[in-house]
């Protein structure tokens, strides 16, 4: 897929994004010669650095795309026994992104809660509360999230799907969770099939 297909990482300022990717020095150089952040991505990957293509991602995808991005890796990677508590997390991150009502978005929060903090899923829904409104209980002066910590959510949830159950599957599950990822960011839906026991 060209940079030019990814009209909604295209969006996102590289010189934002760079203290995120924590990308080691040796990587530096090739992503000072990116204009994009989807060039950059593109220069990430055939360096082979997925992580930081990842956390680019993460955080350059505007926030509903980067919450849908969470959930189609989760779903990917989720076994037939996945706890009550988390298919509810995953549930309501995906209704926060249809519909991303302040209510849908604090309900989000619950079920992360819920969850324990503990999951892709349960992460999902974390990113769904960072991503607008107030994190302060109903009621209580606002307090916004600082800009970065949905993306940094997005990631770390990201990160988790990746190892979820078997982590030497990680380098094959993040070149996946890529292809959907510049799936999204092309205006697709991003869906991934369940992966193979």
């Amino acid at each position: 897929m060209s940079a030019a297909q990814m009209a909604k990482l295209m969006t996102a300022n590289l010189a934002e994004l760079r203290p995120r990717i924590e990308a080691p020095p040796a990587v530096a150089e090739t992503l000072d010669r990116c204009q994009t952040a989807p060039e950059a991505l593109e220069a990430l990957v055939q360096g082979g650095f997925m992580s930081e293509a990842m956390r680019l991602i993460a955080h350059g995808l505007p926030r509903r795309e980067g919450v849908w991005w969470v959930c189609m890796c989760a779903r990917h990677t989720a076994t037939a026994d996945l706890g009550a508590a988390d298919l509810a997390a995953l549930e309501a991150a995906e209704l926060w992104v249809r519909r991303p009502t302040d209510e849908n978005r604090r309900a989000a929060f619950a079920r992360a809660e819920e969850a324990r903090f503990g999951t892709p899923e349960a992460w999902a829904c974390v990113a769904a509360f960072w991503s607008a409104g107030s994190m302060a209980p109903l009621g209580q002066p606002e307090v916004p999230a600082a800009p970065h910590l949905a993306g940094t959510a997005i990631a770390g949830a990201v990160s988790l799907a990746a190892v979820r159950g078997k982590p030497a599957r990680q380098p094959e599950r993040l070149t996946r969770f890529l292809e959907s990822a510049r799936d999204i960011s092309a205006g697709g839906t991003g869906r991934l099939a369940a992966e193979a026991e």
